[in-house]
């Protein structure tokens, strides 16, 4: 091999020695220990062989910067994430690229922000105290399940405008249900990765499952286009339903339907994971529980968005966030060619000792006085694809965990939980188990 030739291979990242299906298995089951391994073995940059391709992961917050910042054009996050296309559709913002995807995303914005946002909190705080107050004292209980419960019921409510009681309510509530729990099975992330997912056995094995959700919101899109009140509403389908895009376009049934099923996957699932390690983590801190629970019975929301921001560092959502090359790129030493899938890592950056001093320990106090850095604290991914819906969730996560705290001060059960697929979250292995001391 020419001196040329040996460069040029030198600039593409040392790739991990294992079986493709062996890879694919260990990802997609959050079986994290593969990045720990690599990133020891290979360093900060290197690569797996997963879905028909090279994917090629990062821990260097400057090479993560460089990603989120490089052109919409060298790099597709819509391509990344098409694993995502059978159950959100192909108009979601999640896999849109360039001007589809801004068009959708300045659609989206406006409801998820300012007075918007203050309005939909006043009815999370409602629902949340509602669930909690079922919540037996002294009996152990599931963090995840008691979330879903407040997340779904806020997807009802403050994202399709059901009322809180009903024949439709229910419809819609028993089909997400259904669509939820049947994605959260690791093992169909794992076929979609490999045949893909839009491929005819993928699209059959996912159609029986979307076909009662996609009836209960075609028919609800259908009756509210025909409200009188829509400006009135403060829900998120009739701020969709009014939206309209620079040439005064209006979005057509199939697309307001993918960005609900959109906010349905990404706000349901992804918040009641955050809520249930943060809970479950907090337990584990020695006087952590009964100093939220002192916070939450005044004004101050400080201590809990540190727990929030903790839990999101170290044991966030989703491991990593994707991009396509499109263009041919060079990230920090090594170049890249169209069809490689570039992968900054959350889970590495976020663990860095360098960055945050003793890191696998749960400590909210580190961030006392800290702004969480851009390039180095992205549960909600980054750049112009950086989730529209941070601001909603962060507020969801802490009126929740205040709610919970008012009610008495948590204890954990049993040892501390591993970590396990739910769809293409990292979930605790039981749902974060705690119980109240009183």
């Amino acid at each position: 091999m020419s001196a040329t030739a040996t460069a040029t291979a030198r600039r593409r990242p040392p790739m991990v020695g294992q079986n493709r299906l062996s890879q694919v298995w260990q990802v997609t089951q959050a079986q994290n220990s593969i990045f720990d391994r690599a990133r020891a073995d290979y360093g900060d940059t290197f690569g797996l062989s997963l879905a028909r391709g090279e994917w090629f992961y990062f821990a260097d917050p400057d090479d993560v910067k460089q990603i989120f910042t490089s052109s919409a054009t060298a790099l597709h996050a819509g391509k990344g994430n098409e694993i995502l296309a059978t159950a959100l559709g192909e108009y979601s913002v999640l896999v849109l690229d360039e001007g589809e995807h801004m068009r959708q995303r300045k659609l989206l914005l406006p409801s998820f922000h300012g007075e918007r946002l203050a309005n939909q909190t006043g009815t999370m705080e409602r629902i949340a105290e509602e669930v909690v107050a079922k919540i037996p004292k002294g009996e152990t209980f599931v963090v995840r399940d008691m979330s879903q419960d407040i997340a779904l019921e806020v997807i009802l409510e403050v994202v399709l405008g059901t009322a809180s009681t009903g024949t439709q309510h229910d419809r819609l509530g028993e089909a997400t249900r259904h669509l939820l729990e049947w994605i959260s099975k690791g093992y169909r992330l794992a076929v979609s990765t490999v045949l893909g997912p839009r491929s005819r056995p993928v699209k059959r094995m996912y159609k029986p499952a979307l076909a009662p959700l996609d009836q209960g919101l075609y028919e609800l899109i259908t009756e509210r286009r025909q409200a009188t009140d829509l400006e009135d509403r403060d829900d998120i389908l009739s701020m969709l339903l009014l939206a309209r895009d620079e040439d005064d376009q209006p979005m057509t049934d199939v697309e307001i339907r993918d960005e609900l099923v959109t906010l349905i996957v990404a706000g349901h699932e992804t918040t009641a994971t955050a809520l249930a390690w943060a809970l479950e983590r907090l337990t584990r801190v020695p006087g952590g529980t009964e100093r939220l629970h002192e916070e939450s019975l005044t004004e101050e929301t400080e201590y809990a968005r540190w727990v929030s921001q903790e839990a999101l560092r170290l044991r966030p959502v989703l491991d990593f966030v994707l991009r396509r090359v499109m263009e041919p790129i060079q990230i920090g030493e090594y170049e890249f060619e169209p069809g490689d899938v570039l992968a900054p890592s959350i889970y590495l950056v976020h663990r860095r000792e360098d960055i945050y001093p003793d890191p696998l320990a749960f400590k909210p106090d580190r961030w006392d006085g800290v702004k969480p850095g851009t390039y180095t604290w992205f549960p909600f991914g980054g750049g112009v694809r950086r989730c529209i819906g941070m601001q909603f969730a962060m507020a969801e996560m802490e009126i929740v965990m205040r709610a919970v705290a008012r009610a008495g001060v948590l204890l954990p059960v049993g040892p501390e939980e591993a970590t396990i697929s739910r769809f293409i979250t990292s979930s605790p292995k039981r749902g974060g188990q705690v119980r109240f001391a009183f």
